[in-house]
């Protein structure tokens, strides 16, 4: 020690260095219990190959519980801002409950339709008839060659995001 330092002054910077150490460790222990596990955060993300879908007929994927509408769009359906382009071909991804009362609408010729209240949704999931006050909502994605990770946030996903708020 010091001749500045005395005994009780070395005992409370021992002690304020332990406190600092311990409280150190005691946070990244919290942080370790309040992250969820590995698996979980697997099970959040579910990976849909688009190379194989026919175009005009959506099929219905699920995700963390909820039906997600994916429709390789037709050379004579409208084009849209809300269009995932891959290559050549369009794409509309929508979760697949309605805006209005959460009811599953069902593909009916070229529209999705829900029987509940009668809304209706084009080829592009936006509402066109009825009581639903909002297009089919947008589940985050990202794009990894012809595939897409539901439950990332690419570019491509913040792209048609932005342009939907516009």
């Amino acid at each position: 020690m010091s001749n500045e330092t005395n005994r009780r002054d070395f005992l409370g910077y021992t002690f304020a260095a332990v406190a600092a150490v311990g409280g150190a460790a005691s946070l990244v222990g919290m942080k370790q219990v309040w992250d969820p596990l590995p698996s979980v955060l697997a099970g959040g993300f579910t990976t849909v190959e688009l190379s194989g879908l026919k175009a005009g007929e959506p099929q219905t994927f699920m995700w963390r519980g909820k039906p997600i509408f994916v429709l390789k769009k037709t050379t004579d359906m409208e084009d849209n801002s809300r269009d995932l382009l891959i290559g050549d071909d369009r794409f509309t991804v929508a979760i697949g409950l309605c805006t209005h009362l959460g009811c599953i609408p069902a593909w009916k010729k070229n529209m999705w339709k829900c029987a509940c209240h009668g809304g209706e949704f084009n080829p592009s999931a936006e509402q066109v008839f009825g009581p639903p006050p909002r297009p089919l909502d947008l589940p985050p994605f990202s794009v990894k060659g012809t595939s897409i990770v539901l439950g990332e946030e690419g570019p491509e996903y913040k792209k048609i995001a932005a342009a939907m708020m516009a």
